[in-house]
């Protein structure tokens, strides 16, 4: 038996690859076995999980009845700072996207979220530490292929807000 989300997934990726091959960026992809947990899935590609974009949906209430939606990008060994992402929208409360709602803002599963924002609801912040890497890796919107992806070629298509909201250990 097939579950939804899965589906959604070789659409996300196919979007990706066309929005890559469109703007002339520098990427190869990696088949490795389906994982979508960034300290495993990067000892499989062969990198630093430091050199990882682990991608994050947040929901960001900015009063009773408005509503906004983060993708947070930040390196695969820190994790987001929620306080730094709920100051700087001005928000009330802030917490992570129920799955649901994540998968279908990004348009595939869990641990496959891609750092560009197909759904215009989604506002993409991305970390500073992020945005000076050289190479960026990430499940491309499938479990069991990556990108690696030049960093300058990424800021060039996306042109996310550059902040410091990444927590590092």
């Amino acid at each position: 038996m097939t579950e939804e989300p899965s589906l959604a997934a070789p659409d996300a990726y196919s979007k990706l690859i066309a929005l890559l091959d469109e703007a002339g960026a520098t990427y190869r992809t990696i088949d490795h076995e389906e994982e979508g947990r960034t300290d495993l899935v990067s000892a499989m590609r062969g990198h630093a999980t430091s050199e990882a974009a682990k991608c994050i949906i947040l929901m960001v209430k900015l009063g009773r009845k408005d509503t906004r939606f983060v993708l947070a990008v930040v390196p695969g060994d820190a994790r987001v700072n929620l306080d730094a992402i709920k100051r700087m929208k001005r928000g009330t409360f802030i917490r992570f996207a129920e799955q649901q709602v994540a998968e279908k803002l990004s348009g595939s599963v869990a641990g496959t979220i891609l750092p560009f924002p197909f759904d215009s609801r989604l506002e993409l912040i991305v970390d500073d530490a992020v945005a000076e890497s050289k190479t960026m890796y990430f499940n491309a919107g499938r479990l069991d292929r990556s990108i690696a992806l030049e960093t300058a070629d990424y800021m060039r298509i996306a042109r996310p807000r550059v902040e410091r909201i990444a927590l590092r250990s």
